[in-house]
């Protein structure tokens, strides 16, 4: 049950596959015996199903609801350290470390999320090139395994486990608490600048200056431009900040509205993607603009409205995010791009952005030095699902790799050619854990 009342939907964010998920077994406390042995077929930890394919979902076993887990348990303020249980929310870390000069390291699109889940999908951010992933800024957590065995993970103890456990979707154990590392801030606010660019090559042109000077760089493409303006979009950098004439109660974030109803699935189309997209790249009057924003809007504008996911209609919508090698040549995303546009199949909401060269500490997480681009596809059946397929094709031929929590659909054969590691990793898993993705992309079975 939610707070207000309602049976809460235990299904990924993007709404496919859809999975009628009857097994849940809350965890409560870290420090009980949990004797997840018990319990009958596989089982997979849950946060907030913030994960948009099939990667937090474990169709015919158990989903542990790790949401009840959301107590702190220490902040170190010199050192910036932090200790909290692993269903606690980067929007719980925010409001506590905020008023005190730090932030997180690095942050996904959306405060929505546990810090399990963030260290079990390796997540990053907008300042990947200096932060490298989230994983990167975590010291040490603790990993309960089917057996009753707990162990403490870090670079230095457990190690291997320690690795396979970021970006390992889940499937190494439970984590119980993390620690992670945080940032001291210049304040919460984010003196932003925004650049209009008029296709591709023009944003790795703004790309390559940007990341020298600012510590947050992404941009937004529209898919649907064609010819000399393909990838035309809006560029947007930014570093920390506290301007003396804002007044402090200005970087709280906004209020939340939800998004009442699932819209009709003809809403977003063709016709209305394409008005969107040109309105919104022509709002901006001038090439530069500069503006001091409070931080919750630079980084989350989606959290704004709460189920935002229902703007894509009852079928759902599949996210598809990628990385390929950085080449001068740029044909893969020039590639994609055209593949895109001429498909007629929409994407709504288009991000792009460089990876540096920060290594993560996981063995099976996504990031990776190149250039990065997700999407969202309304669901509109086999024909999203052919056009994913081509662009598979891309991505691998490039030497690229799909991001696992994002994906919903893709095959064994392409996850096994992107992650050969898959086997290594394998032999950390925890023989009682399993995930829908997981079983999909390894072609094996529950009985």
């Amino acid at each position: 049950m939610t707070a207000n009342g309602h049976r809460r939907a235990y299904q990924s964010w993007g709404r496919y596959p859809r999975v009628e998920q009857q097994n849940v077994r809350p965890v409560y406390w870290r420090n009980n015996d949990l004797d997840l042995a018990r319990i009958d077929g596989p089982v997979l930890p849950y946060g907030l199903g913030r994960s948009y394919g099939d990667s937090c979902l474990n169709g015919g076993g158990t989903l542990l609801d790790t949401s009840p887990l959301n107590r702190f348990i220490a902040f170190d303020e010199e050192a910036g350290l932090l200790r909290c249980e692993a269903g606690v929310t980067l929007a719980d870390i925010l409001k506590l470390i905020v008023p005190r000069g730090w932030f997180l390291p690095t942050t996904p699109g959306t405060k929505f999320v546990t810090i399990g889940g963030a260290i079990a999908n390796d997540v990053h951010g907008k300042n990947h090139h200096r932060a490298g992933t989230f994983g990167r800024h975590v010291t040490r957590f603790e990993l309960l395994r089917s057996d009753g065995e707990r162990l403490i993970c870090s670079p230095d103890e457990n190690a291997d486990l320690f690795r396979a456990t970021i970006g390992g979707l889940g499937l190494t154990g439970l984590i119980l608490w993390a620690e992670i590392r945080v940032q001291r801030v210049a304040g919460p606010f984010i003196a932003k600048e925004q650049i209009r660019f008029g296709s591709i090559d023009e944003f790795f042109e703004i790309s390559a200056e940007s990341d020298e000077r600012f510590e947050h760089t992404m941009a937004w493409v529209d898919c649907l431009a064609t010819g000399k303006h393909l990838g035309r979009g809006l560029f947007m950098r930014g570093n920390y900040t506290w301007p003396k004439r804002i007044p402090r109660k200005a970087a709280e974030p906004r209020s939340l509205f939800t998004m009442p109803v699932q819209l009709p699935a003809f809403a977003l189309n063709l016709a209305t993607v394409k008005a969107f997209n040109s309105l919104y790249y022509r709002s901006q009057l001038t090439r530069r603009t500069f503006q001091t924003v409070p931080y919750d809007p630079f980084f989350y504008p989606l959290d704004a409205i709460q189920e935002w996911h229902r703007l894509y209609g009852a079928p759902g919508f599949l996210q598809y995010q990628f990385v390929v090698p950085y080449a001068q040549d740029r044909t893969a995303i020039k590639d994609i791009l055209r593949q895109i546009s001429q498909s007629g199949v929409v994407s709504f909401l288009a991000v792009l952005k460089v990876f540096g060269d920060v290594p993560s500490p996981g063995m099976l997480s996504f990031p990776r030095p190149g250039v990065t681009l997700a999407l969202d596809f309304p669901f509109r059946g086999q024909r999203t699902l052919a056009l994913l397929d081509r662009l598979d094709e891309i991505v691998r031929a490039h030497g690229g790799v799909l991001y696992p929590a994002k994906d919903a659909r893709m095959s064994a054969e392409n996850f096994q050619a992107f992650y050969p590691q898959w086997r290594e990793f394998a032999r950390h898993i925890d023989p009682k854990f399993s995930s829908s993705f997981w079983r999909r992309v390894t072609q094996t079975t529950h009985e």
